[in-house]
């Protein structure tokens, strides 16, 4: 697998060490924006549709941008938590084809990291709820993203370095090698890329192959075979990827959104979105902007 690392940007959104107690209890959390966990105490859990992990204490937990999830303490809690955007220029997330919960040991440097970065991003924490449809607003969004903006130069670079270190382990993780598809063909990169810079317009797979000069079943079989999707599911995957980050951040209508993502019409935007999500563009902006 080649990636080039130095066009991944990361930026911090929230970070702070908690305790938790049995009102952690939320299901079907889907955030458009990555979570970090090191637990130093106590048990919980977390789950989605491959099953649960336990968190325990000593250990990492990282669950990717747009990864539904149940999060639960029946009891007590601590951890440190850092919540962080993914940017690219294409647009493709090093996790694009790893939408797991992945579980790592954590050693002495990753602690020393995780309590280097609270310390120098103080007052990031989420301060209103530990409920994920309190604080994930776009007032929210907005707010932490101006404390970036005003951050100093050092300090994005070493906020940057450290989220590098941590991320780092789960991509040597044998859970992520296993899932990452071993993309040799340079045509279907391309065509990756292109979705990705795309989603605003309507697109087919009968173009698509005739932009890399292949016929329709050719590509779609290449497709398949060296992403393990084809390309149509691959389409419409990343367009409600896209329509999920603009339902949670803007107050864009949903006519609005299906046509920044490429859909037709909002009926076969809805359809789709539903399909992928398991949930209804309103279903989904609710438990965004809802207290619980």
């Amino acid at each position: 697998m080649s990636v080039n690392i130095l066009k991944y940007n990361f930026s911090i959104l929230h970070i702070d060490y908690v305790k938790l107690n049995n009102k952690w209890n939320y299901n079907n959390i889907i955030s458009p924006y990555y979570r970090l966990y090191y637990i130093d105490a106590g048990v919980g859990s977390v789950s989605d549709n491959r099953g649960k992990l336990i968190l325990e204490s000593g250990y990492l937990y990282l669950i990717p941008s747009f990864t539904i999830c149940n999060l639960n303490c029946e009891e007590y809690l601590s951890q440190f938590f850092i919540q962080f955007f993914e940017e690219s220029p294409d647009g493709i997330s090093l996790f694009s084809n790893n939408r797991n919960i992945m579980k790592l040991e954590a050693d002495e440097i990753d602690v020393a990291l995780i309590k280097k970065m609270l310390q120098n991003n103080p007052g990031r924490g989420i301060n209103r709820s530990d409920n994920p449809k309190v604080y994930e607003k776009e007032a929210y969004y907005k707010e932490y993203r101006a404390l970036n903006d005003k951050m100093k130069i050092h300090q994005k670079f070493e906020n940057q370095g450290i989220l590098f270190q941590l991320i780092s382990k789960f991509l040597n993780s044998a859970s992520f090698i296993s899932n990452y598809p071993q993309i040799t063909s340079s045509k279907i990169l391309d065509t990756m890329s292109y979705v990705q810079l795309h989603l605003d317009e309507n697109l087919t797979v009968v173009e698509l192959a005739k932009r890399v000069n292949q016929n329709k079943d050719y590509f779609s079989k290449q497709f398949l075979l060296h992403t393990g999707e084809r390309p149509l599911n691959y389409i419409h995957k990343k367009k409600i990827e896209r329509a999920q980050y603009l339902i949670a951040t803007t107050n864009k209508t949903f006519l609005e959104i299906a046509m920044d993502t490429g859909f037709a019409n909002l009926p076969h935007f809805s359809k789709t979105f539903k399909q992928i999500v398991s949930l209804t563009p309103g279903e989904y902006r609710n438990q965004n902007t809802d207290l619980k």
